[in-house]
């Protein structure tokens, strides 16, 4: 079980503030750090700046020396592929190899409301982001740039139904799954495996990851929900994560990884929602020596 750190970069991140948390998972031994990929804030959205995700990939990746950068995810609806493919090549390059590139159908209609950008239909979005999957690997394999050979690691996102699950055993060696119990997330990635066998794919080549919530005590949990008040009310939400092995002591959290693990997860992106909290990320530095 690997451990990497998630930031929602859309939530009022400041640049000092990216970088605190790019030196703090350097210092303590977290070997990732992904961001969203959103132009709008989705729980104060008249409120916090957001960042473009792959300029600010870009800064980070000269401001770092061993540090792995990501996305999750950019969507389809708003990264043309082929912009995509030289945004990661460039991080790549500069980076010296660590950019990972994560590919999603796209959710948040809101923000393509906002900035005047065509939100198709579901279907019509799962069949882009097969078609993009496609070019983004071709393209990445020819770039000239690229460190990383063939190619860097392609994450797709989505809860393994067939429209994602399909092109990812085609194209991807991660899939990433959000929010889920470790029931769940086994069941998630049995359709993952069922997709690689019907591609031709030995299923156990197809990395799985989940990206989740967590909380280190009641603390954290109250100062989740004041971050993000959609989250609910703090008891129930510390409740609810507990109820999934995700929130507690920091023994609590290995305990409850290892059940992640023994359902066949490979790497927990963990949502620093409190970004500014960096004690958090020690603490997450030692769950990751631990496990």
């Amino acid at each position: 079980m690997r451990i990497a750190l998630m930031v929602e970069g859309q939530e009022g991140v400041s640049w000092e503030e990216w970088l605190a948390l790019a030196d703090a998972c350097e210092k303590h031994g977290i070997e990732a750090l992904f961001r969203s990929d959103h132009y709008l804030s989705q729980a104060a959205p008249d409120e916090r700046a957001a960042t473009d995700a792959w300029t600010l990939l870009a800064a980070l990746s000269a401001r770092t020396e061993k540090l792995r950068l990501g996305t999750l995810v950019s969507p389809v609806t708003f990264r043309h592929p082929a912009v995509v493919a030289k945004s990661a090549a460039t991080v790549d390059h500069v980076s010296g190899g660590r950019v990972e590139v994560g590919m999603g159908a796209g959710w948040m209609e809101l923000e393509h409301e906002r900035f005047g950008i065509p939100f198709p239909e579901t279907r019509e979005r799962l069949g882009m982001l097969a078609e993009h999957l496609e070019i983004v690997d071709r393209l990445l394999r020819e770039d000239l740039l690229i460190v990383q050979k063939p190619r860097p690691p392609l994450i797709v996102g989505g809860s393994a139904g067939r429209g994602t699950a399909e092109p990812a055993a085609r194209f991807a060696d991660e899939y990433n799954t959000f929010g889920v119990d470790p029931a769940e997330a086994a069941r998630r990635r049995k359709r993952l495996e069922e997709a690689c066998e019907r591609a031709g794919r030995d299923p156990s080549t197809l990395r799985f990851s989940v990206m989740t919530p967590f909380v280190l005590g009641r603390d954290h949990a109250r100062r989740f929900v004041q971050r993000f008040p959609n989250a609910g009310r703090a008891d129930e939400w510390f409740e609810e994560l507990r109820g999934r092995g995700l929130a507690g002591s920091q023994v609590d959290l290995v305990d409850g990884l290892r059940e992640f693990e023994a359902a066949g997860v490979e790497r927990v992106m963990l949502q620093h929602i409190v970004h500014d909290d960096l004690d958090v990320v020690a603490a997450l530095g030692e769950i990751a020596a631990a496990l």
